[in-house]
């Protein structure tokens, strides 16, 4: 199988440091490039970490502030001057489509390749592929927001030694897979459940519902936690989320790979935002992003 990973690409909220770059992710799934929240630098950020305009196959943008969605011009042209052989499709607010369109158009360059432009104007699914069903949920913040998640379809893992017992070996594997019997077998009797992975992004957003149900179960949840939670009030003023907040929507959900990033420069120690999230109970895996960092998506469950 192909890796399933996240590459940070930049980790900083409204003001870029000198360690950190305004934001940018890409998830590697199953072959396929998903570029989350391109801000301003992520076309050089792309280079430093190794990842190719050929490695993008669908872009989405969360909201148009821009910490999130500055680097879009750049990464366009990039796809282009790279003559990427793939379609690309972008999913951003529907509402922010004049911002799209002058990010898009912002100097001259030659289209050379198919850009798809697939706006969210409500909750729901966006797309559904072989691999992963794509859907969106509103979030809170002063413009409109979307976070998204991955959700790979449920299947069921063939057991050797049942298929063993049942005399099930060689191309009648596969016949049984695709028919649910052979000769009387049912699939269920060599197999067992094999849960989707999932996959969700969270940023700019108080607590909300939305943040909540992408959130729910899923093996990875990068979110936004640009605060600490002694400036909780600004936080909510701002529409962000706290360390403590963040932890909250994690582990309330049962996600088992929490990453915390778009922190404020305000903040000196990242050590913070990790004490704060397991002082707020999460006591799974848990990531304190840092630029140019790659994060394996959790492995199956047993």
């Amino acid at each position: 199988m192909s890796a399933r990973e996240l590459v940070v690409l930049g980790t900083a909220s409204q003001v870029p440091t000198r360690h950190r770059n305004h934001n940018g992710y890409l998830l590697r799934w199953d072959g396929e490039g998903i570029l989350f929240d391109p801000g301003e630098g992520t076309q050089r950020q792309m280079l430093r970490a190794g990842v190719a305009a050929h490695d993008i196959d669908r872009i989405c943008v969360t909201h148009f502030h821009g910490d999130h969605s500055l680097g879009l011009a750049g990464v366009i042209q990039r796809i282009n001057l790279d003559q990427v052989p793939h379609p690309v499709t972008a999913h951003f607010p529907a509402s922010g489509q004049h911002f799209f369109d002058r990010l898009r158009y912002s100097t001259a360059y030659r289209e050379s390749v198919e850009l798809t432009e697939a706006p969210v104007a409500a909750d729901g699914v966006l797309a559904t592929t072989g691999a992963y069903t794509l859907d969106s949920r509103r979030l809170s913040h002063p413009v409109e927001s979307y976070g998204y998640r991955l959700t790979e379809p449920d299947r069921r893992r063939m057991l050797p030694e049942k298929l063993a017992e049942h005399g099930i070996a060689g191309p009648d594997v596969g016949r049984l897979q695709r028919d649910g019997v052979l000769g009387g077998v049912p699939v269920e009797a060599v197999s067992e459940p094999r849960r989707g992975q999932r996959f969700a992004f969270v940023m700019d957003t108080r607590l909300c519902d939305g943040a909540f149900a992408l959130a729910e179960g899923c093996d990875m949840l990068v979110i936004e936690s640009t605060f600490l939670d002694e400036d909780g009030r600004l936080a909510a003023d701002h529409g962000h989320l706290t360390a403590g907040q963040a932890a909250r929507v994690a582990r309330e959900s049962g996600v088992r790979h929490l990453v915390l990033t778009h922190f404020s420069q305000r903040y000196p120690d990242p050590q913070a935002f990790e004490d704060q999230a397991r002082a707020a109970g999460f006591d799974g895996e848990l990531t304190v992003a840092r630029d140019l960092i790659t994060v394996p998506v959790p492995t199956r469950h047993p």
